[in-house]
Order: structure tokens, then C-alpha cells, then sequence
């Protein structure tokens, strides 16, 4: 259903244009001074302005009334609503379901036709408190009163029409991403329009061929010049950029602010960095605007199908767009959207930047496990597959699901994998993950390990040219079923603390930035849709509620594991070293397990060092905490 509110100065027809309104729709009429309070009534009657203490109770109820009508047939309201915040608290249903309709004049004229008007309790002379009371809105159907009913009311459906033809939602950049949601979102009903730059030779009718290609099925209005794109969207606008990270974002927004108006919103759907969203976001809301940084995790089909997303910024924002997110994100087993709101600021690509730093550790962990059983053990692919199917079956994880698929792709007869040059990149999330970790004092070993395996392998020469010369150091070997089951373990083991990890660099950020993070609910927005979906997730889900602000490792049921785990982990990452074959992410899980459960570390060293050569000053471990001591370690030759 459908609520109209027609608003403005008493006096501009109202109640007049608002009954024929409802006539034309069909719905009932109601005319907002019907449900003042008596005593708000008697003071209008006496010539006395209302306070916004008067209106409290009156607008609260018109608010539950707007709800009631919009489940049923709809409705007309005539109400003044004459500030903001007014117009705020009326909007107790989805801003798409309420169309506003101000209607307005000179003050001269509308004076004249108080003055003619009798039997009503309201003064002529309140009508200067409510000019300069009134905040003209900046969105909805505006008309000017001052010319006859027919042609108001002509004025109004034709604008009316027009903006029902609008767009909920624009969408600029249709590469692989872009387009996929574009579809995602008109397949739930959301109007869409989209735009990609028009590049002579490169990118031409982009944006229209895409329409054309859908239209079948879904209507898409396709645009390649910025301004119709813009005109063409509901008011307030919400724009969703797609498009790549960095400074191609601040080119958009630079061309899209002389079109925009007060609470318009853009949302940067790309993998920007964090502290680039929190400038952003402060920037825009000087201007009035509204902006959200949003995580996107899924891939192509994921953004087709159902994404995991992660908004953050804007928490009004949230609320007016919430809705067409939640309807195009992932469900989780209980049938729960895979989107919620993470945070103020840089919250939300915070915390996708941290989740692809998961997804690097866990990338790396499959490809070591893969790397030594295909070189150590010679096993085929395909008995690699047999293999990580087996151990799916446990751990539910989308990685490995894909993984099986690539071992089994044959090109000719052969395996594909055998073909793809072991030479992998990072875009920058997983190295700002690192970086952020660094600035935070939070270890990060696995990801960084991660990290730095992806660069090592792209010195690929290099690589070749060392081999050569120490002579390869990598043994060939058979495996037993026994030590395939210790190897499981080994990466169950590994990949618990690559998450323990992930979510301590969230909780503490979380912290350091008063995010107010939910760690819970962060995990179960990843249950499905994203790319690091696994059963391990959905336990963390639960376990979190039960240790948000300690680390994961801690929780009983992962100690349990890990006590029993932890032999095949070291186990594996001393086979693997001893045999020649690289396991870094194993490895620093190992190191990581190790340091986070010795009482006693090295640290004491590094700190009599720093001082011993910089005067660093250090901790006693027989005095309180907070106290610093200065040795002189060398004597002094006098």
C-alpha cells in the first residue's frame, strides 16, 4: 500500500486537493488537525502558536496511524508537517511507501484566502509563526497553489507518474560486479538505473546494451551521460558505485556532487580502503549528503545470486537502504539476510578488508596442503580431489569446494592446474590488512604469511635461477593414510587460528575506533554468500556470543580441539620443512599457537637490548606494571 501526505502552510488547500486526491486512488482521506489533542485545539483557537512539546503527542499518533493505513488500503493525509524532524517522526514506514506532496504560495496570497476563510480555529495572524516555522523539504512533489484546483491536481499526478517511472536505485559501473548486482537488484522488485562511462573505442554503450541485453525480463533504464543518469532516480537519490578503489572513487563523487542534493546517498560498494571511507563520509556530510562504505563479498555469482554484505558509515543511511541491501544479500540457515549494519565511519570495508585477509590465509593453507601432496606425495590431482572431498565433508567450506572442482578441470586430457603458472598477486587488501595490524599492535602472522607467499611467488625467475643452484632441496616421498589424517588435522588446526586471528584484528580495531562492533553477527553475515563461508563459521557465530572480548582460542570447545590438533600441525610443518617444501601460512599458525601460549617469551631480550643500545627503558618482572628501569649495561671506563 501507499500513504500520500499533503503538506504545507494551513491554508494551501490541504484538505481541498487532499480529498480529490483520494478520490483519484481510491483510498480514505484524513485530515491531521482531526487528531490534535483537545488542548492543542483550545490553544490554536486563542491564537496561540503550538511548541514542539505540543506536537510530540499528536505527531506519535498520527506516526502509529501512517503504519495502520499503509497495511491496509493506503491513505491521503493532509498534514502540515512543516519541520524536518516533523517529517522524520511521520516516517514510521519505508520512505518508498510515502509519497510528499507540499503544496505552497506567497505568503500574500495565502493570507487573502485566510482572511475569507470562517468557522475555523485557525487565526489568520498564526500564519506568520508557521512560515517561519516552515523548512521546505528537499525532496517529494512540489506545486505552487496559486492557480485553480483542476490544474493543481493535474500538476500532481502528472508528477506523480513521473516519479513512479523513477528509479529506486542508481548503479554506476557495470563491470563483472556491477552488472551482476544490477540484476540481483531488479530481480527483487528494485527499479534500477545504471550507468558506465561512455571511452571512444574502449567502453561505448555499456550501460545500454546491458538493458537491452535484459529486457526480457527485467527493465533497466541504461545511460551513459551522468546528468540523465542522475534525473532519472527517485528523490532522495541512492547511487551505488561500483567501481575500482582509490582515486577513481574521489573522480566520481567530484562529478556527482553539483547534481545532488541534500540527503542524497552514496553507497562505495568497491574494496576501498578504510580510512578512505571515513574521509569520505566526513567530507560528504558537510555537504549534506549521505554515504555508506559497503563490503561486497561473493564474487560474481555471489552478487548475482545472494552476497554477503557489510554496510558501514551512515546508520541513517542504513535505514532507507537497508531494506533493497537485505533483499539482495545471502540468507543464512535461518533464512536471515547475510547484510546488517557493522558501524560508524570505515566499520563496514574495515571489516571486509579483514575478512579477504582471512580469505588470503585460508587460500594459502589449501594451496600448501595441495602444493605437498602433489610434489612431496606425487599424488594427481584427482586423488587430490578424492581427498579434499572426503574432508568437505566435514568442513563445509566454499575454498575447498571450489578447490575439488579446479583439481578435476582437464584441458585436452590433462589437468588444467598443472598449466597455471605459479605466479599469484595481492590487490592491496590482504598488504592493508598487514598494515593496519602494524598500526594497531595486533599480530596478524598467518595473513602476512599469506601475504608475503603471493609476493615471493611472483619472483618466479628468481625462483627458477635459486633452484638451479642449491640443487632443489625438495624429496619425493609416499604418504600413509595415517599421516593424510594427521595432515587434516593439521589444516583444521591451522585454519581455527587463521580466523582467531581475523577476528582479533577486528575486536580490537572495533575498540581503538569505538566501532561497537558485533563479532557474532560479523561471523553470521559470513555464513553464506561470501567467499570464507564454512561449518567452522557458522560454530563461530555461537561462540562469539560467548567470548566477544576474549580471543577465540580461548573458548573451551576450540582448546579442546586445538590440544588435540596441535601434534599433527607441528608434526606437518616439521615433515614439510625437513622435506624442502615451503608452508608458510602452517607454519606461522604453528609459531602463532606457540607464542600466544607461552607464559614466558623472548620479549625480555628484545627489551634489555633496546635499552642496552637506545635507552628504551623496560619493565621489571619483581616490580608493579607501569614502572620503567634504565641499566647502564657496560661499565663506564673511567
Amino acid at each position: 500500500m501507499h500513504v500520500y501526505i499533503v503538506m504545507g502552510v494551513s491554508g494551501v488547500g490541504k484538505t481541498t486537493i487532499g480529498k480529490l486526491l483520494a478520490e483519484r486512488f481510491c483510498v480514505p482521506f484524513f485530515d491531521a488537525d482531526d487528531f490534535h489533542p483537545l488542548r492543542n485545539v483550545e490553544k490554536m483557537k486563542k491564537g496561540i502558536p503550538l511548541e514542539d512539546e505540543d506536537r510530540k503527542i499528536w505527531l506519535q499518533t498520527l506516526s502509529e496511524k501512517i503504519q495502520e493505513w499503509n497495511m491496509k488500503r493506503g491513505a491521503v493525509l493532509a498534514c502540515s508537517a512543516l519541520k524536518e524532524k516533523y517529517r522524520e517522526q511521520l516516517q514510521s514506514i519505508p520512505k518508498n511507501d510515502i509519497s510528499w506532496i507540499f503544496l505552497h504560495s506567497e505568503y500574500e496570497i495565502i493570507l487573502e484566502r485566510l482572511s475569507s476563510r470562517k468557522n475555523h480555529y485557525f487565526k489568520p495572524e498564526l500564519l506568520e509563526s508557521q512560515y517561519t516555522t516552515l523548512q521546505i523539504p528537499q525532496y517529494g512533489i512540489h506545486v505552487n497553489v496559486n492557480t485553480s484546483i483542476e490544474n493543481i491536481v493535474k500538476q500532481i499526478m502528472q508528477k506523480l507518474d513521473k516519479e513512479s517511472r523513477k528509479s529506486k536505485i542508481g548503479l554506476m559501473g557495470l563491470g563483472v560486479m556491477g552488472k551482476s548486482l544490477a540484476v540481483n537488484l531488479a530481480s527483487k522488485g528494485v527499479t534500477v538505473s545504471v550507468y558506465n562511462r561512455h571511452v571512444e573505442n574502449l567502453e561505448v554503450d555499456i550501460a545500454r546494451k546491458f538493458a537491452e541485453k535484459h529486457r526480457e525480463n527485467y527493465h533497466f533504464s541504461g545511460f551513459d551521460d551522468l546528468k540523465l543518469f542522475v534525473e532519472s532516480l527517485e528523490s532522495p537519490r541512492n547511487i551505488l558505485l561500483m567501481v575500482n578503489a582509490g582515486k577513481a572513487v574521489d573522480l566520481v563523487i567530484e562529478s556527482l556532487l553539483p547534481m545532488l542534493q541534500k540527503n542524497d546517498l552514496i553507497i562505495d560498494g568497491g574494496n576501498s580502503h578504510y580510512k578512505d571511507t571515513a574521509r569520505r563520509e566526513k567530507f560528504l556530510k558537510e555537504k549534506g549528503i549521505l554515504f555508506m562504505g559497503t563490503g561486497v563479498s561473493g564474487g560474481e555469482e555471489g552478487a548475482l545470486k545472494g552476497p554477503s554484505i557489510m554496510p558501514g558509515g551512515s546508520s541513517e543511511a542504513y535505514e532507507r537502504v537497508g531494506d533493497f541491501l537485505e533483499r539482495i544479500a545471502a540468507k543464512d540457515k535461518q533464512g536471515n539476510p547475510c547484510c546488517a549494519y557493522v558501524g560508524p565511519d570505515g566499520a563496514g570495508h574495515f571489516v571486509k578488508m579483514v575478512h579477504n585477509g582471512i580469505e588470503y590465509g585460508e587460500m594459502q593453507l589449501i594451496a600448501e596442503v595441495y602444493h605437498f601432496l602433489r610434489f612431496h606425495a606425487q599424488s594427481t590431482p584427482e586423488e587430490i580431489a578424492t581427498l579434499f572431498e572426503l574432508w568437505n565433508a566435514e568442513m563445509q567450506s566454499y575454498l575447498l569446494e571450489i578447490s575439488i572442482d579446479i583439481l578435476r578441470t582437464k584441458e585436452n586430457g590433462e589437468s588444467l592446474i598443472d598449466k597455471i603458472l605459479d605466479a599469484a598477486k595481492q590487490k592491496g587488501t590482504g598488504g592493508w590488512s598487514t598494515n593496519a595490524a602494524l598500526e594497531l599492535g595486533v599480530p596478524l602472522d598467518t595473513i602476512t604469511a599469506a601475504v608475503m607467499a603471493r609476493n615471493i611467488s611472483g619472483k618466479k625467475e628468481e625462483r627458477i635461477a635459486a633452484e638451479e643452484h642449491y640443487n632443489s632441496l625438495a624429496s619425493k616421498n609416499d604418504i600413509s593414510e595415517a599421516f593424510s589424517e594427521e595432515l587434516f588435522e593439521a589444516y583444521k588446526a591451522a585454519s581455527i587460528i587463521n580466523h582467531a586471528i581475523g577476528f582479533d584484528l577486528i575486536k580490537e580495531a572495533g575498540k581503538e575506533y569505538d566501532w561497537n562492533l558485533n563479532l557474532s553477527e560479523i561471523a553470521r553475515i559470513w555464513t553464506n554468500g561470501c567467499i570464507i563461508r564454512s561449518a567452522f563459521m557458522e560454530d563461530l557465530v555461537e561462540l562469539l556470543k560467548e567470548s566477544s572480548e576474549g580471543n577465540v582460542l580461548m573458548h573451551p570447545k576450540i582448546s579442546e580441539v586445538l590440544e588435540e590438533d596441535w601434534k599433527p600441525l607441528s608434526g606437518t610443518v616439521g615433515r614439510a620443512l625437513e622435506n624442502g617444501y615451503p608452508v608458510p601460512v602452517l607454519s606461522s599458525a604453528a609459531n602463532y599457537f606457540l607464542s600466544f601460549t607461552s607464559g614466558q617469551s623472548s620479549a625480555n631480550m628484545i627489551q634489555a637490548q633496546r635499552d642496552y643500545f637506545g635507552a628504551h627503558t623496560y619493565e621489571r618482572t619483581d616490580k608493579p606494571r607501569g614502572k620503567f628501569f634504565h641499566t647502564q649495561w657496560k661499565p663506564i671506563k673511567e
